[in-house]
């Protein structure tokens, strides 16, 4: 007797596989898209880059990102900004040379002089290796052996404190030879020091000028512009000298 046969069991599961092959042909197709998109905004990034060395020169891309947002970027997009006309950033007091601030200053001091602000001579200036030296002689600022400013030059300094161009102050104080040693002062180093400081505060006072910029020193009588023999010259030397400087106060 011959043994019965059972009918073959069919798995209904067999889908599964083509499912798992189709799921996996899937993932790598969107590995291949993320990778794709990767390089491309690695090149955006390089595009903008470049064009940004290229225009920052010319005022078209603010200073002050080294490195443009990427956003979408488009053909369009990148032609517009080709063809769209260049603006060049105007004239400023920031931009202008030490020849034209000196220019510009003398002006408002003649203001100032005829104004009776100032007396005459009262303020001098000159351009050395450090940068453009504004003088303010005693006479006009000071009274004799006192570092109190007087009332009626306060103007003049809020001027200087508006229009001098910003950038790194060196306010330095200066005296003659002659010794003094009063209840306030025991020597002339205190007295320029106390005079160079009381300048620099009200150019702070005055204007908008940072702090971290300004600096005073006091030097006595041992950087004269002209000879202690004479009154004259004693005259020229009991100064307070505001220095625009060309290079950073840290660098001196």
């Amino acid at each position: 007797m011959s043994k019965k046969k059972h009918p073959e069991h069919v798995n209904h599961e067999r889908w599964l596989v083509s499912y798992a092959d189709f799921i996996t042909l899937l993932f790598a197709f969107f590995v291949v898209l993320f990778a794709s998109s990767q390089s491309d905004k690695k090149k955006q990034l390089k595009l903008s880059e470049a064009m940004q060395t290229a225009f920052t020169p010319l005022g078209t891309f603010d200073a002050h990102s080294k490195t443009p947002p990427l956003t979408d970027i488009n053909a369009s997009a990148i032609t517009n900004s080709i063809s769209s006309p260049i603006v060049r950033p105007l004239p400023s007091a920031t931009t202008e040379s030490l020849e034209e601030t000196e220019a510009r200053l003398r002006k408002l001091i003649a203001e100032q002089v005829a104004a009776g602000g100032i007396p005459p001579g009262g303020i001098a200036m000159r351009i050395t290796p450090d940068g453009l030296v504004i003088s303010l002689h005693e006479a006009g600022f000071f009274p004799s052996g006192s570092a109190e400013v007087r009332p009626a030059s306060i103007p003049m300094i809020s001027i200087l404190a508006n229009t001098l161009p910003s950038g790194p102050l060196r306010v330095e104080g200066h005296t003659d030879n002659v010794p003094i040693h009063t209840a306030q002062f025991a020597s002339n180093w205190e007295l320029s020091t106390a005079r160079s400081t009381a300048i620099a505060r009200l150019l702070r006072e005055h204007g908008p000028i940072d702090p971290a910029n300004l600096a005073a020193a006091g030097y006595a009588e041992f950087h004269p512009v002209a000879s202690n023999a004479t009154e004259d010259g004693r005259t020229q030397n009991r100064r307070v000298d505001i220095i625009l400087l060309r290079h950073p106060a840290a660098s001196q």
